[in-house]
């Protein structure tokens, strides 16, 4: 039988087979999984990278070239594709898995896809406590691409070191997101899809807002499928000076503070919830409020 350590030491070896493994025990909270958290190394200094933005901005595609730059160099790529749940039926559509279905049979990469179990910027306790196995399995770097929504993207900066944020020549709208919030959690933005109209009038408007800001945060453009502009990107990747050590603390407390909600929410089934807010409806003095105390006192 497995004991814990046995299966770390399997993952630090990179042995993929139990990699994945581990990582469902993980996801569906099956034992040795605590015991396995509880063994990891903290100060495992992977970097891990951020991918976000709205939808079809064409962020798959993106990591997918950011991943073939990388492999060429000889480095090891775990890339976690977090897709959204249904809030209708807790599903997850996980079709980055067909979008980069050129990496799954390439030694040097890893690829993983993972529900967002309705977390509105993707990151749940799960997306954290997964990538932190990730580390243990002595990766180069780490990817995780995160639906985009809006200003809930700014969760993913209790899990990267760095954040992409893509937009396209579209994204319009978008620049309102980023006054919101995004700037504060953006190490950098890209304008994927840069050979589209209007991709350079976009890119001036956008720097017109970065330069209003305290930090210089780098504006690149690229078109993914065509391999243009993502030599640029990734030298900002790797480049340890753009690496702030000073949020350091503030990326922990956000773990922390995601990890803690998780286990105190534990115990709650939505599915369960669902079933109970259906019957209580039935009901002439049905009150949310008084629904949610007797449901969590259950």
């Amino acid at each position: 039988m497995n004991t814990h350590l046995s299966i770390l030491s399997e993952v630090k070896a990179g042995n993929y087979k139990v990699l994945a493994r581990t990582l469902t025990l993980v996801e569906n909270d099956i034992e040795p999984a605590d015991s396995i958290l509880r063994s990891l190394d903290g100060r495992a200094d992977v970097p891990v990278l951020g991918i976000t933005g709205p939808p079809g901005a064409g962020k798959s595609t993106l990591v997918n070239a950011i991943t073939n730059h990388f492999v060429a160099e000889g480095k090891r790529i775990a890339i976690l594709a977090v897709d959204p749940t249904s809030p209708f039926n807790f599903g997850s559509l996980l079709g980055d898995r067909i979008r980069m279905a050129g990496q799954f049979n390439h030694p040097d990469v890893f690829i993983r896809s993972l529900a967002t179990r309705g977390a509105l910027g993707g990151i749940s306790a799960k997306t954290i406590e997964m990538v932190d196995i990730l580390k243990a399995a002595n990766f180069d770097l780490i990817i995780v691409e995160t639906v985009g929504v809006g200003q809930s993207e700014v969760e993913i900066a209790g899990l990267a070191d760095k954040t992409v944020v893509v937009l396209v020549p579209e994204s319009g709208d978008e620049i309102q997101h980023i006054k919101s919030g995004l700037m504060e959690i953006a190490g950098c933005f890209v304008i994927n899809k840069a050979d589209r109209e209007g991709a350079d009038t976009f890119a001036n408007n956008l720097k017109k807002i970065v330069h209003q800001g305290v930090k210089t945060i780098p504006i690149l453009k690229t078109v993914a499928d065509k391999n243009i502009g993502i030599d640029e990107l990734c030298k900002w990747v790797v480049n340890a000076e753009v690496f702030d050590n000073s949020r350091k603390s503030f990326l922990l407390a956000e773990k922390a503070w995601k990890i803690i909600q998780h286990q105190k929410m534990q115990h709650i089934d939505k599915k369960r919830l669902l079933e109970k807010i259906q019957a209580a409806l039935k009901q002439d003095d049905f009150n949310i409020y008084r629904f949610a105390d007797s449901f969590y006192n259950d």
